[in-house]
């Protein structure tokens, strides 16, 4: 394969996304030996902590600094990419909301193929790339081809590729920026408004038990509450538990929620769409339940369970409960 493969890594407060190592795992789906470079583009002190902690994982990183590229702006991105990435290139991107934004755009502009939502990669044949992707609300796992000869913008569903911990690649930063040039957007950044913490917050919790639409009603949430008392866990949501005003805001997990780092996530009743999946980072032990066999999350989980969560949730909790010693009701 002629094309050379790329990653924009995403970060935040000095930090990387959890998407780089996925990224890096989607391009060696692609040419196992070959690994892809390595994009960063941001600003002010924390951004060179964030280009150097890529070095342990990236052969090489472009490093690309501008004041306009403090906060990650999609339309001042796709205008240093434009420039920077060479002809052929496949650029891999996390799909999430700042993915979305950036990618169809970007590959207009370069003229190359889009594909989003990508689950997994099957290899190269001729000159296209063999894609797993999912389609009507993740009812469909459809096989595509994509062509790469003119190359490829494909954004990776979070969660979907894991890596092994490797040895260190004693990466090379490139500072990349003087090839940018001046940057102008038609919109610009204002501020972050964060989101209240509520009740309890759910960031700062260990083990999650989160429950989705598969709860059915409200009343049916004190299931989940009783399992979380038992195991010291709290309880958080996918987004039509909220819509439905069956639990707060804040305790929703998602891309259009909170973020969150458990070691240990229970998803119940939850079908896996990638805005919720978005929103779990560190690779925590994923445990699904849903009656539903098909269902997107299970593509992504550790552990699936093919049960009713209203009749699972309470004999796992007397079972939690039996073996810590607790009253079982």
């Amino acid at each position: 394969m002629t094309n050379r493969m790329f990653a924009y890594i995403g970060h935040k407060g000095g930090i990387v996304e959890d998407s780089a190592t996925e990224l890096l795992a989607a391009a060696k789906a692609i040419d196992a030996v070959g690994s892809p470079t390595a994009i960063v583009t941001g600003w002010g002190p924390d951004f060179d902590v964030v280009c150097e902690s890529l070095r342990a994982s990236f052969p090489e990183i472009w490093k690309i600094t501008h004041p306009s590229l403090a906060y990650a702006n999609a339309e001042l991105v796709r205008q240093v990419l434009v420039r920077v990435l060479p002809p052929q290139s496949i650029l891999f991107v996390s799909h999430d909301h700042f993915g979305i934004d950036l990618s169809p755009g970007l590959s207009v502009k370069l003229n190359a193929a889009f594909a989003s939502d990508v689950l997994a990669i099957e290899g190269v044949e001729g000159g296209s790339v063999k894609l797993v992707r999912q389609e009507f609300g993740g009812q469909v796992n459809a096989r595509i081809r994509c062509d790469i000869s003119s190359g490829a913008v494909i954004n990776i569903r979070p969660g979907a590729f894991k890596i092994a911990a490797g040895p260190s690649a004693s990466g090379t930063v490139v500072d990349k920026s003087a090839a940018v040039g001046a940057l102008a957007a038609r919109r610009r950044y204002l501020e972050t408004i964060v989101a209240e913490t509520g009740d309890v917050d759910i960031t700062k919790h260990n083990v999650l038990i989160s429950v989705g639409r598969g709860i059915q009603e409200k009343d049916n949430i004190a299931i989940a509450e009783e399992l979380a008392e038992s195991l010291g866990a709290a309880v958080s949501c996918s987004r039509p538990v909220v819509d439905a005003k069956w639990m707060e805001k804040s305790r929703q997990v998602g891309s259009s929620g909170k973020t969150v780092r458990p070691k240990v996530y229970i998803a119940c009743g939850i079908s896996g769409a990638f805005q919720h999946l978005a929103g779990i980072k560190g690779s925590p032990l994923l445990i699904a339940i849903n009656k539903n066999p098909k269902a997107p999350i299970f593509q992504v989980a550790d552990v699936g369970i093919v049960d009713d969560i209203l009749e699972f949730l309470p004999e796992l909790t007397n079972r939690v409960r039996e073996a810590r010693g607790m009253v079982v009701k």
